[in-house]
């Protein structure tokens, strides 16, 4: 994966109605390694990681690179939105292609705050990046993440095997 190119970065932060996106923080760090470190959350993305090697291997102000946005809710962090280059993707059809991708706290899901943080990331992409497709992977039991692609306006262009489940790539053009 690489950035997004010539975008400019940090952007000002974005805000809906309930959220902020931001660039990561030092305060966020906690919460990025709860998030990397969660069973739950990680349930479709092959496992958490330890805790003590994130604790270890997180930087004091982690995940900051070009698209990657902090959601944030009343000033804390809640989840992450990731918008990056899809160079080296498995499937020729997303490769070079915006790959959208995005974790959540638990405590967070089922409140509508990946539909409009994700809707919100990409209303930005559209303005920095005018008529470039957007690209998003997740598996086929992922019930929410399959609704959520939906809400978002990406249409399947495929199915596939890996890492040991049925994959779904859509397109958002």
């Amino acid at each position: 994966m690489e950035d997004l190119g010539f975008v400019t970065w940090p952007p000002e932060p974005i805000r809906t109605e309930r959220l902020v996106l931001r660039e990561p923080e030092a305060r966020d760090r906690a919460p990025f390694i709860e998030l990397l470190a969660s069973p739950q959350v990680h349930t479709y993305l092959g496992g958490p990681r330890p805790r003590d090697e994130l604790e270890r291997e997180t930087p004091a102000v982690p995940e900051r690179w070009p698209g990657s946005f902090v959601v944030d809710l009343d000033g804390a962090m809640i989840g992450q939105i990731l918008l990056r280059r899809a160079t080296a993707h498995r499937r020729p059809a997303a490769a070079g292609k915006a790959d959208l991708g995005y974790l959540f706290l638990p405590r967070a899901w089922g409140l509508g705050y990946a539909t409009e943080a994700c809707a919100a990331a990409l209303d930005w992409f559209d303005g920095v990046l005018p008529g470039e497709p957007v690209v998003l992977t997740t598996q086929t039991a992922n019930a929410g993440s399959m609704r959520l692609a939906a809400k978002l306006g990406f249409t399947e262009v495929e199915r596939f095997e890996a890492w040991g489940a049925e994959q779904w790539l859509g397109i958002r053009s």
